[in-house]
């Protein structure tokens, strides 16, 4: 089975192996280039004053292959899914040769658990390589961007990959058993996996884990990006949370009741007297709340977002033993 297993799929196998090692030659080379740079330029920034010019420099480098990588970490895992999990079963039933493959001397039991098997892996290690890559060549320009849970990087860095990959294949699997056809269980195999990826970062990855609540004096003079308005008399203000690499999902200020109606602006704010203008909302006695996910929980957050991909696929997994066994002749 497991011979039968490689010459099946030795094809698509080559032609993905082959893609990796293009791509690792690739970044092999341009990598060291990246960081030697970000050594030179952005790392010693602040003796010469100009950080924001070689930050501007440094993004600027590779934008091409920035975006390649970005894009090949995004739909692999799916495309993986499409093209060897959906085939898996679905072309054997779409041309009915499993119904030799399933009375030889293979029970269907074991030839469904090694195709299964060997190919899931086999789909997990590609998405574990690409993301390992990509994590290592991105290293610099994310040492910049300092935003690990950011929804944009996130899903594209650490091993949360690995579990898309896992989900995808066993989606594409499920579908082509029970469609029976492969072109249509690959547009229904994109469809419920885009939908699956899109809910989880919009909605479900923000509540993996509790955020923490911070709730601090706001002390004028002592605080850093601050804003104050005064529409139509009303006070505003709003201040930057000074929390690097976290994943901030609400800021506000507050009155000591909780309230957000600040009140009547102090009259120093309207003649731009900004030292009694801050002593004066100083004694409001105003609050700074701040809803967050600090950076140290990003390992948590691709653990926890790994398992539940990974659970998902175990249980299509199951349902198609279960399914080819009883209800597939």
């Amino acid at each position: 089975m497991i011979w039968l297993t490689w010459r099946q799929s030795r094809v698509q196998t080559l032609v993905v192996a082959g893609a990796l090692a293009i791509l690792a030659v690739i970044l092999a080379i341009t990598g060291p280039q990246l960081v030697h740079l970000y050594d030179t330029t952005v790392a010693t920034c602040h003796a010469h004053h100009d950080c924001q010019i070689a930050i501007n420099a440094f993004t600027s480098r590779d934008g091409a292959l920035q975006n390649i990588t970005s894009f090949l970490i995004q739909v692999v895992p799916g495309l993986l899914g499409v093209f060897w999990g959906t085939p898996l079963i679905a072309r054997e039933l779409e041309a009915r040769t499993h119904r030799l493959a399933w009375t030889q001397t293979v029970t269907r039991g074991r030839w469904l658990a090694v195709k299964l098997g060997l190919t899931a892996l086999a789909s997990m290690a590609a998405a574990g390589l690409l993301t390992l890559m990509v994590t290592w060549w991105s290293s610099p320009f994310d040492r910049i961007m300092n935003s690990p849970l950011d929804p944009g990087v996130f899903s594209e860095r650490g091993i949360a990959p690995i579990g898309y990959a896992a989900f995808a294949f066993a989606l594409g699997v499920t579908a082509g058993l029970l469609i029976r056809r492969t072109v249509p269980a690959m547009a229904v195999t994109v469809a419920v996996f885009a939908g699956v990826q899109a809910a989880f970062g919009l909605w479900l990855r923000a509540h993996l884990i509790a955020p923490i609540r911070a709730v601090s004096p706001l002390i004028m003079g002592q605080m850093t990006g601050v804003g104050i308005t005064t529409p139509g008399n009303h006070l505003s203000v709003s201040v930057t949370p000074n929390l690097p690499g976290a994943w901030i999902y609400s800021s506000q200020v507050t009155t000591a009741t909780g309230s957000t109606n600040l009140g009547t602006a102090p009259q120093a704010c309207f003649h731009n007297l900004p030292h009694l203008c801050n002593g004066a909302i100083s004694r409001l006695h105003l609050l700074q709340i701040v809803t967050y996910q600090p950076a140290s929980r990003y390992w948590a957050f691709q653990w926890y977002e790994t398992a539940i991909y990974v659970a998902l696929a175990l249980a299509l997994a199951g349902f198609c033993f279960s399914w080819a066994r009883r209800s597939v002749s």
